[in-house]
Order: C-alpha cells, then structure tokens, then sequence
C-alpha cells in the first residue's frame, strides 16, 4: 500500500472557539424530493408512474427518469397555468393514470404528487385504487413537505409497500430484510457473512420487482442500513417484523451488528459470536496500519448516509471534525451521532445549507472534503483535494470488513492527491499574474 505524503495536521492549527453553522442558510443542500421518489418507484419492473405536477417540474424529472433511474418516461398530464386556475387538476390526474394504465406490462400506478398538485387540491379519495386491475398508489412528496430526496424515497418505498406487503404473511426463519439504496456488492457481502450464522438475506429494499415488496413482509426481521427510511421501517414494524437500527459499519460496529442480527433472528449464540470475532478481527487487522493517520476531512453530503462513511474515515485514523447532511434528525441518526461526538467529531448538522459546510471550512484546515459539487469546487479553488460525495464514494462497498477496506483505501489514495491540487492552484495563480 502507497505511503501517504505527510500532510499538515489540521487539528494543529484549528481554532479555540466552538463552530458556528452558517448563519444565512439560503442555499439548502438537497435534490427536490421528487428525484428521490422517481429514482425508487421508476425502477420497479412493470411500475409505470404518473407525475402531477406543473409544465416545469416534469421537464426537469423526465430527464432523472432517463439518466439516473430506469430510461422510463413519466405519464404527466400538461399543467401550465390555465389548466390551474381552471381547477382541472383532478380530471387531469385521473386521466394520466387512465393513461398509464394502458401502457404495456404495466403492474402497478404510483401517482406522485408533487407541490402544485397539493397546493391545488388533489383529493386521494378522488383517485381510483386500480385501473383494470392494476393497483394505483398515491405518493404525496410536496417540497415543502418533504425537506431532502433521501426522506422522498422513503415516502414512496413506504406507500407501494404497503400495498403490497402481506399482513397475514408467514415470517421466514433466519429470513432478513435490508433497507437501504446500497452498492450492489454489499447485500452479497452481508447474505455471505449471515449464511456462516445460519440466516439469509431474504429482499434488499428499494427493489427492481414487485415480488421483493410482497417477500419484504415474510422477513422474520428488517435492518435498516440507512437512517432516514423511518415509515419503511414502521410499515414493516406493524405486519410484525423485528427491527435491527444501525449498519455493519467498522470493525467494533460490524461485530455489534451482527450480533444484534442474531438476536433478532434468534439465531444460535455460539455461532454467532463466532463469525462477528472473525469479521471484527479482519477488520482490525487491516485498521492497525491506521491508513488514514493524520489526515483531517470534512463530510458533507445529500445521501442520508454521511455519518456511516465518518465513521469508517475515524476508525482508519483520520480527524472528522464536521459531518452534514440534508436529512433530519431521528430515532435511527441517534446511535451514529453519539459515535461521532465520542470519537473527535465536533459538529453534526443535520438539514444543512452550503454556508454551513463553508463556515467549517474557514474554521478547520482539511486534508480532504467529501462533499456536494457545490463544495468540492470551493475546496479545489484553494487547492484542497476534494470529491463529490454522492458520484465517487457512495457508490463504491461500504459495509462489513470487505467494504470498509475498499472505502478507505479508495480515500488513503484521495489524499495523496494534494501535491496536484496545490500545483493546480499555483499554475492558476501564476497565469493570471501575467
């Protein structure tokens, strides 16, 4: 493994004074929660969604549907103003379901529902609940309801789920459910290591078919990967399915992980024990070389999962003085918050603005930021190595050793990246000099 070119301690300068979050918070750091709701329903086989919302809002979202979720068109009825303040929303929904029921290999409807639809007064008990057959799931995600596409998705997981999940399901023995939009790797690694423990990975949520909605309901147990999908984890709570919080996240965190699997699936103690020693110490092995020794970062994201990925950067070594993240505080942020604040993080803000993240800057001197696009173009004008979060780290393994050891070692490259930022930053200087 390449050694990491010293770099300046930025705890060694940081100032005395406690930080202060930005205080003019006008740039909120999120993506409009309909990209969070079309991302996890377009990508459900035989789903066909039906937008209502303005002109404007469906040109922006028919784009994601293309790039980022599923190369699926929306159903959308034409709303521009007159068809508003004609007060046709309602004949106009009606009429794009009608629509999308006639699509081909169609086996649910969500109807998403976005601010002018809400603001307009779009009834629910107005909506048909099937369309020849086919059931049709209303999705309330208003921006000013709904603060970050994280918790959108959620919204939308929660609402088909419920159509379809089972209330009379039998539980599955040793069955578990994960929750989370993760690395497709990563549920390998988990029903890999779970199968050494005599248990399974029964459905990862959001799923690609509506079968992993239905087989979600037969779980004996659900563990929530990711901390903002709380009306997921509650509709699975109430069809009597046991809860695990947290993630396999580190060593001591993946070891504590899985021993709280094993309760919940009422697994045998021995064993269980056994394999979470074994996965601690391959953990801990690759953790005694501290790769990230001496290194200061800063994590901001939009992702809800920023406080997962500060703690594998802590457990390799490096100072995490500031983590931020666009969803809110909860119940399942709870354990990952108190983590970081007993390991050296100072700050954790959640719902954050880009002057949040920029105050930290001026207040800490980093080694690396992991952050939206937004700031890592602030960081690279001062020459400081910077990535966004969302592109670059969230889609590479994150959990249990395998994953963690691929995190940080894709990071310990990251920072020996300094010297060309810094090359960057003069070259730049010296040109506009002359």
């Amino acid at each position: 493994m390449a050694e990491i070119i010293p770099l300046t301690p930025g705890e060694a300068s940081a100032p005395q004074e406690p930080f202060k979050p930005g205080a003019c918070k006008l740039h909120p750091q999120t993506m409009c929660p309909a990209f969070g709701a079309l991302r996890v329903l377009s990508r459900i086989e035989g789903a066909q969604p039906a937008m209502v919302t303005d002109t404007g809002c469906l040109y922006g979202l028919t784009f994601v549907t293309h790039f980022y979720a599923a190369r699926k068109s929306i159903v959308a009825p034409a709303l521009g103003t007159a068809e508003l303040s004609g007060g046709k929303v309602q004949e106009a929904a009606n009429a794009a379901i009608a629509e999308a029921a006639r699509e081909q290999n169609v086996s649910v409807i969500p109807v998403i529902s976005l601010c002018v639809a809400e603001t307009a007064g779009l009834a629910e008990e107005l909506l048909p609940t099937e369309v020849d057959g086919k059931p049709v799931v209303l999705v309330r995600v208003p921006a000013y309801a709904i603060h970050s596409h994280p918790e959108a998705k959620d919204i939308a997981l929660a609402a088909v789920l419920r159509r379809f999940v089972d209330r009379q399901s039998d539980h599955e023995p040793g069955a578990l459910v994960l929750v989370g939009e993760v690395f497709p790797a990563d549920p390998l690694l988990i029903d890999g290591v779970l199968r050494k423990m005599g248990a399974r990975v029964l459905a990862t949520l959001p799923g690609r078919h509506v079968d992993e909605l239905r087989l979600a309901g037969r779980g004996a147990a659900v563990a929530a990967l990711h901390p903002f999908y709380r009306e997921t984890v509650n509709v699975l709570r109430e069809r009597g399915v046991g809860v695990v919080t947290g993630a396999p996240i580190g060593a001591a965190g993946s070891a504590a992980w899985l021993r709280a699997v094993g309760a919940a699936l009422d697994l045998d103690e021995d064993v269980v024990e056994r394999v979470a020693a074994e996965e601690e110490e391959t953990a801990r092995g690759f953790l005694a070389a501290q790769p990230l020794k001496g290194a200061t970062i800063l994590v901001s994201g939009y992702e809800g999962n920023e406080m997962l990925y500060a703690r594998l950067l802590i457990e390799g070594g490096a100072h995490v003085p500031y983590v931020s993240t666009s969803i809110g505080q909860s119940a399942l942020t709870a354990a990952d918050e108190a983590w970081l604040k007993t390991h050296g993080t100072e700050a954790v803000i959640y719902r954050k603005a880009i002057e949040d993240d920029q105050a930290a800057m001026k207040h800490w001197n980093f080694d690396l930021v992991i952050g939206t696009t937004t700031l890592a173009a602030y960081a690279k004008e001062r020459g400081i190595p910077s990535v966004y979060y969302t592109n670059i780290l969230s889609v590479r393994p994150l959990f249990l050793a395998g994953g963690m050891i691929a995190s940080l070692s894709f990071v310990r490259e990251l920072l020996n990246r300094r010297p060309l930022y810094e090359r960057m930053v003069e070259f730049f200087a010296a040109d506009g000099a002359e």
